[in-house]
């Protein structure tokens, strides 16, 4: 099993391939919306650097997360030498209205690997809409349900079926609250009143996030599947059959990356 720094540096240089694609420098103020453990935080503030500074929030507890909690990570984090170009704050629903920031009070906002924890697309239009307020630019890069090899089923299979049970009844423990494909985070940025500049997609092998998945799966959702009486025998019988094709993958690796950057 990989350790805490393994995890950390993996993560990390994917998110520098994203924050290239997006092409954010020197100086940047950037908002980042559902920053969890921080990987994208880090990163970022890197790349800032001194004359730059980076917000990360997130609506998760403090208490949320593994292998590392979010707590636990903001402890490690703001006590680093890039501590002080950074802020973190959870329990932060942005959609509040008493949460106001200035006019293009930041150069950037950034929804980072976060829109799959959204409850619905009306959530994500509204948050989009928000961010538009004070933030000139917005960077987007969420997990692209399109495969382009074999090995990424597994991480798909576990995604979708972690989404589909959500859509009969929520939990506190899933990875996935909503699917988005790469046409509906378009039309979002869209009907948000954001102009798509450029789109893409980023792959890094190495990223545990497909093991992740297909573990939280196996070690959960065969019990959870079968004991939802709102969910039809049919669907019941397909998800377990799936689940049960999860146990014996040897190769899994992550799907891509969908990044695009607006104005």
């Amino acid at each position: 099993m990989a350790s805490l720094d393994e995890i950390n540096k993996i993560q990390g240089e994917h998110r520098r391939k994203l924050i290239d694609f997006w092409g954010i420098g020197s100086g940047a103020r950037v908002f980042e919306i559902g920053c969890g453990q921080g990987d994208t935080t880090v990163a970022l503030a890197q790349r800032v650097g001194d004359s730059g500074f980076v917000c990360g929030v997130d609506i998760a507890l403090p208490e949320y997360g593994e292998p590392e909690t979010l707590g636990q990570a903001k402890q490690r984090i703001l006590t680093s030498p890039m501590g002080k170009r950074i802020e973190m704050y959870f329990d932060y629903n942005l959609l509040t209205k008493d949460i106001t920031y200035a006019t293009g009070d930041f150069d950037y906002g950034v929804f980072s690997h976060c829109l799959w924890y959204l409850t619905s697309y009306e959530e994500l239009v509204a948050l989009l809409k928000k961010a538009r307020v004070f933030c000139k630019k917005l960077c987007i890069a969420e997990w692209n349900p399109l495969i382009h090899l074999p090995e990424q089923l597994p991480h798909f299979h576990a995604v979708n079926i972690q989404a589909l049970c959500e859509s009969f009844v929520t939990s506190d423990f899933a990875n996935v609250r909503m699917m988005f494909y790469p046409a509906d985070i378009n039309n979002a940025v869209v009907e948000s009143g954001w102009a798509v500049e450029r789109n893409g997609n980023v792959y890094s092998s190495d990223m545990q996030d497909g093991v992740w998945e297909v573990n939280l799966v196996l070690d959960f959702y065969k019990e959870r599947v079968a004991s939802m009486e709102a969910m039809p025998e049919k669907l019941k019988k397909l998800l377990l059959s799936q689940i049960e094709s999860l146990e014996n993958v040897e190769i899994i690796k992550p799907l891509s990356a969908y990044c695009l950057i607006a104005t």
